[in-house]
């Protein structure tokens, strides 16, 4: 018979590991490093990896997990997070150097274009005690308290870049920081929440101390010099711009525009299980400068439209039309309603059709008549509520 001793190491086996306590600003960045790379194995069902048809936020997850399953002293403090068995993996060799360098510093040496010198006169690992303060600047974080005012804007921005309604694009040395602006620093995207009052530097050049949130729920409190002297160094350092597709209807057309054409919703037809149940709700979205019958004609076999009959619940016919522009915009509208479903082509090769969307018909009605007022810019669809809602 087991006495509660017994019993208790008994139950200890079976309890939920636990995040370890008394952990440093350091170690904490880590652990919600490595909760970014969870969620994304729960979202996927697969670890991230490497690769030019993967977007920006997979091939820096890679990278972070490749780093982390490098380090042993990574490994040890998340072992016991690491129910998805992540940490797994082939592990890498180490050089000494890499093992002292934290966090930030290893990912910023792995970004796009970070190749290692091979030189035994390479004496890039020693720096000047100017550049030793800046780098503990930047990688000075805190736990920040009022995330959850903040984790929108992030998720927002995030949803945006990877349906091209906003653009990352290089920094340039002289290109300001101010309030609003979102950056790709070391493989995380950063927000600048707030711009103190400016202030003098060292150098006689004008400065101002900066409030800047971190996509994993930490923050800094740095100098904007110091901020734009990062983003400067880092080759994979990014500007995202302003979510402004520019004019959608104009009198003069460019190359992509179109003279006049629809917007045209379609419902499958498809005996599938999941689209026969959500029959009503699953809708594709398109933009054609022909006939819609024309466009939809061979259907059923097209996986775009998943392989089957289609039929046409609504069409808008417009003019002027710049298409790309458009389509990014029903994109990001419903970015997060789009159908993640998989199917094979009829060769067999696995694809996942885009411009499919779990949302009821008398909203993509809203949207449309929304981009001829011009009143869509700031709103996003909440599935929740099955309402159009402000995102900011």
């Amino acid at each position: 018979m087991l006495d509660l001793d017994d019993l208790r190491a008994e139950l200890d086996d079976f309890a939920q590991p636990a995040k370890k306590e008394g952990c440093s600003p350091r170690e904490e960045r880590i652990i919600a490093g490595f909760e970014e790379i969870q969620q994304f194995f729960t979202k996927n069902g697969r670890a991230p990896k490497h690769g030019e048809d993967k977007d920006i936020f997979e091939r820096l997850y890679a990278v972070r997990l490749e780093r982390l399953r490098a380090v042993e002293e990574y490994r040890s403090l998340l072992a016991a997070m690491d129910h998805q068995g992540l940490l797994s993996g082939v592990q890498h060799a180490v050089t000494e150097s890499e093992s002292t360098m934290d966090d930030d510093e290893l990912l910023a040496e792995l970004s796009e274009g970070g190749e290692r010198s091979t030189s035994i006169t390479d004496l890039r690992y020693v720096r000047s005690s100017f550049e030793k303060r800046e780098a503990e600047e930047i990688a000075s974080r805190d736990k920040c308290e009022d995330f959850d005012r903040f984790q929108p804007l992030l998720e927002s921005a995030e949803s945006e870049l990877k349906s091209g309604v906003r653009q990352a694009r290089p920094f340039g040395k002289e290109v300001s920081v101010i309030e609003g602006n979102f950056f790709i620093l070391n493989g995380q995207l950063v927000y600048v929440a707030e711009v103190g009052d400016t202030i003098k530097a060292p150098n006689g050049e004008n400065d101002a101390r900066l409030r800047v949130i971190y996509a994993n729920g930490t923050e800094s409190n740095l100098l904007r010099r110091s901020l734009q002297r990062a983003l400067y160094k880092d080759e994979a350092g990014r500007r995202l711009s302003e979510p402004d597709a520019g004019p959608l209807f104009r009198e003069a057309l460019d190359e992509d525009d179109i003279e006049s054409g629809f917007i045209y919703v379609l419902r499958s037809l498809s005996t599938h299980p999941y689209i026969a149940e959500h029959r009503e709700l699953i809708h594709k979205i398109g933009v054609t400068g022909g006939k819609v019958e024309t466009r939809i004609a061979n259907a059923v076999h097209d996986a775009t439209y998943l392989l089957a009959d289609v039929e046409v619940v609504a069409s808008y016919q417009l003019a002027g039309i710049n298409r790309t522009k458009l389509e990014k915009i029903f994109h990001r509208v419903f970015a997060s309603v789009q159908l993640d479903l998989t199917i094979n082509d009829r060769f067999g090769h696995p694809v996942r059709p885009r411009e499919w969307f779990l949302v009821p018909l008398h909203i993509i009605d809203e949207v449309v008549q929304r981009v001829l007022d011009g009143s869509i810019t700031d709103v996003v669809y909440n599935a929740t509520t099955a309402q159009l809602i402000s995102h900011g």
